[in-house]
């Protein structure tokens, strides 16, 4: 798969031949998250980067009011008609098709369009393919119907298509992250208030991605079962929590209420408390320089997700494992939904490459699979492509 200036020529050039027309093209990046996880949909904080893997959209306009989308990844068309979007249950046209019903839903009226996807953002490593095709889809379908939107409100306009169109009940992280990533930068972000900060990532690291190769069944249905426990767990404890949020539980009152609670939904909620406040020392600890405090905070973050929360798997703590003994390593976890997917590494880039071969290496001869090993830059958010013919 080509990338970079490359992907954006060959989306130019493969969008005229299908189409017959010079296109507008966009571009959003996947992310990933350094720490903070299952805290965005209980309105609580994160720390993600956009990554510099895409989804390109060349944009195109039609004189009827139908999409014509063409996936480059997938080979395959599908089209909808903006007067009657209905979703195909889990084909990959349902992102971008749920794009454009949020954005009808919300008074927007769109032109018909035709449109040529492609990405490079790996599919299923949990690094938010969806979240990319989405905002690019979305700033395309947008200034091919004249409008304009500002960034956060484009960030919540993608979220509602692919938790009520989609299905996929997902908090607000990946796509604020790839509409609002700045290079260099991770974003220090309130999930409630969607106030952030960006924080300058140290020049001597590089974000090192470990991909398990493997995705276990319970991925989709657990990330449901967790979302479905805490908002038990909410019900339960309504007395303490006026906002209706586990956000603004704090532990002396999960000790106090304690015998409310099952043994499994305490858990959840130590997680969600602890890891909150995990996010904010995570981020004074980068702007300090505090490399020590970067690797137990990971360290813990990825306990509390393993034991607590219990979204890991023998091949995530197996990679974490192989990651934290070797040299050059500032911090390990899981990042992501869980139960499969990918592992953050925070590596020294003198090490990178060492780094790379050995916990390749040592991943295979545990588990006789061969993980995929991505180096990293944090990158920028959704932009327009110049080019000219």
């Amino acid at each position: 798969m080509l990338t970079g200036m490359d992907f954006r020529h060959q989306v130019f050039a493969n969008f005229k031949s299908r189409f017959g027309s010079s296109p507008r093209v966009y571009r959003a990046p996947g992310r990933v998250n350094l720490i903070g996880e299952h805290t965005d949909y209980n309105e609580g904080f994160v720390f993600p980067a956009a990554i510099g893997f895409s989804c390109w959209v060349a944009v195109g306009a039609r004189e009827d009011r139908k999409l014509v989308l063409y996936s480059e990844n997938f080979g395959a068309s599908r089209e909808g008609d903006l007067d009657d979007l209905k979703p195909a249950a889990g084909n990959w046209s349902d992102y971008p098709l749920g794009v454009a019903w949020s954005l009808e839903q919300a008074g927007y009226r769109l032109r018909g369009a035709n449109l040529y996807l492609a990405g490079d953002v790996p599919l299923g490593a949990g690094l938010s393919s969806s979240a990319a095709i989405e905002v690019a889809t979305g700033y395309a379908l947008l200034v091919n119907a004249g409008e304009a939107m500002d960034r956060t409100q484009l960030t919540q306009i993608c979220q509602r298509g692919e938790s009520e169109f989609v299905g996929a009940r997902v908090g607000i992280m990946d796509q604020f992250v790839s509409c609002h990533g700045q290079a260099g930068h991770a974003l220090l972000l309130d999930c409630r208030s969607l106030a952030y900060r960006a924080v300058r990532l140290p020049e001597q690291m590089d974000l090192v991605i470990c991909n398990t190769k493997v995705k276990h069944q319970l991925q989709a249905s657990g990330y449901n079962d967790r979302r479905a426990e805490c908002e038990e767990a909410v019900r339960l404890l309504a007395k303490v929590l006026p906002e209706g949020s586990l956000r603004d539980l704090n532990m002396q009152q999960l000790t106090e209420h304690r015998v409310e609670l099952s043994d499994t939904l305490y858990n959840r909620c130590r997680h969600v408390i602890s890891e909150n406040q995990r996010v904010g020392q995570m981020a004074e600890a980068l702007e300090s320089g505090d490399t020590g405090a970067w690797k137990e905070l990971m360290a813990a973050s990825h306990t509390s997700l393993r034991d607590d929360y219990q979204v890991s798997c023998r091949e995530l703590d197996i990679m974490v494992e192989i990651a934290g003994r070797q040299s050059g390593i500032y911090g390990a976890r899981m990042t992501g939904g869980g139960f499969g997917g990918c592992t953050i590494n925070l590596v020294a880039k003198a090490y990178t490459p060492e780094f790379r071969e050995r916990v390749s290496a040592e991943y295979q001869a545990a588990t006789g699979l061969q993980p995929d090993v991505y180096v990293c830059e944090a990158a920028q958010g959704a932009e327009f492509i110049e080019i000219r013919d």
